[in-house]
C-alpha cells in the first residue's frame, strides 16, 4: 500500500508539473492580453511532433532545446497574423478563434504525421529505474521534475530581473500606462505570447517522452491547466504553479482510494475554490472568474 501511494503521489507530481508548465504559459498570455488561448494544447502537440521530426538530426537533447524555440516562433507568427486582431474586443472572439486553431493544429498534425501514435525514443539510461524498490522512479521522471523546476526559476528570473520581464509585469497591472511611457505594446504582447507558447512547446517535448506521440496529446492537459490557473488564482504565476502541482498530487492520491474519481476531483476542487475564494488561493483582489 505504501509503495502504491508513493507511486501515485510521484506520478501526480509529474502530471502536476505538466499542468504547471502549461498553466504558466497560459497565465502569461491571459494576464497581459486577456486572450483565453484554447490552442495552447495544439501548440504543445506541435512542439512534441517537431521534436520527433528533428531528433534524427539533433538527438534528444538537441530536440529538447530546439523544438520549444521553433514552437515559440510559430506562436509569434500566429499572434502577429491572427491573435492581435482580438485585442480590445469581447473575450469571446479570442476564445472562438483559438478554439478553432486547436482543431486546425490537430488536423494538420494528422495530415502531416498520420493519425496513429508514433514512438518517441529516449536515451536508454534515462528509462532505467533508480532502484529496485522504487521501480517507478526512472531517471526520466526525475529529470522532468528537475527541468520543470529549472524552467520555472528561469521564468521568474526573467520576469523580475530583466527589462522585458518588468515590462510584462507592469503591463499586466496597467497596459495603458506602460504604453504612455513609450513601450511598444504591440511588440510586448507579441514577445509575451511567444514566451507563453515556449512553455507549451517544452511541455510537449517532455510529455511525448512519457505519454508517447498522439495528435490529441494536448487535449488531456489543456483543461486541467485552466483549472490550475483558477485554483491558484488569476493574475498570480506563483499561484498557477502551486495550483498545477496541487491538482496533480491530489488526483494521484485519489487514484489510490477512488480510481474512478481521479479526474472528477480536479473539477470538484475548482468548484470549491470558486465558491469559497473566487479569486483563487493566491489570486489578486478584484481578479475573479
Amino acid at each position: 500500500m505504501t509503495q502504491l501511494l508513493l507511486f501515485n503521489v510521484f506520478n501526480g507530481l509529474i502530471v502536476g508539473a505538466f499542468y504547471a508548465l502549461m498553466a504558466l504559459g497560459l497565465s502569461l498570455i491571459i494576464n497581459l492580453t486577456s486572450v483565453i488561448n484554447f490552442s495552447h494544447g495544439g501548440f504543445l502537440a506541435l512542439g512534441a511532433y517537431i521534436a520527433y521530426t528533428i531528433m534524427p538530426y539533433t538527438g534528444f537533447w538537441g530536440a529538447l532545446i530546439v523544438a520549444p524555440v521553433i514552437t515559440a516562433l510559430l506562436g509569434l507568427l500566429v499572434e502577429r497574423l491572427l491573435i492581435r486582431h482580438c485585442y480590445g474586443r469581447d473575450p469571446l472572439y479570442s476564445l472562438l478563434l483559438t478554439f478553432g486553431l486547436a482543431y486546425v493544429f490537430e488536423d494538420s498534425i494528422r495530415y502531416t504525421w498520420g493519425a496513429q501514435g508514433l514512438p518517441f525514443q529516449l536515451p536508454s539510461w534515462l528509462t532505467k529505474p533508480l532502484s529496485n524498490y522504487m521501480f517507478f522512479l526512472t531517471g526520466y521522471r526525475v529529470f522532468m521534475v528537475v527541468l520543470v523546476a529549472v524552467a520555472v526559476i528561469v521564468l521568474f528570473f526573467v520576469l523580475h530581473r530583466t527589462r522585458l520581464g518588468m515590462r510584462i509585469r507592469a503591463g499586466t497591472l496597467d497596459l495603458e500606462t506602460v504604453s504612455v511611457l513609450g513601450v511598444n505594446v504591440r511588440v510586448l504582447r507579441n514577445l509575451n505570447f511567444g514566451l507563453g507558447i515556449y512553455f507549451a512547446g517544452l511541455a510537449g517535448v517532455l510529455a511525448a517522452g512519457l505519454l508517447g506521440l498522439q495528435p490529441t496529446i494536448g487535449d488531456a492537459l489543456i483543461m486541467p491547466s485552466f483549472v490550475a490557473i483558477i485554483v491558484g488564482g488569476l493574475g498570480s504565476l506563483t499561484g498557477t504553479l502551486f495550483g498545477g502541482l496541487l491538482i496533480g498530487v491530489v488526483a494521484g492520491v485519489t487514484t489510490v482510494f477512488f480510481p474512478s474519481a481521479s479526474e472528477a476531483i480536479i473539477y470538484i476542487m475548482m468548484a470549491i475554490v470558486l465558491l469559497v475564494r473566487p479569486r483563487g488561493l493566491f489570486g489578486e483582489e478584484g481578479m475573479t472568474l
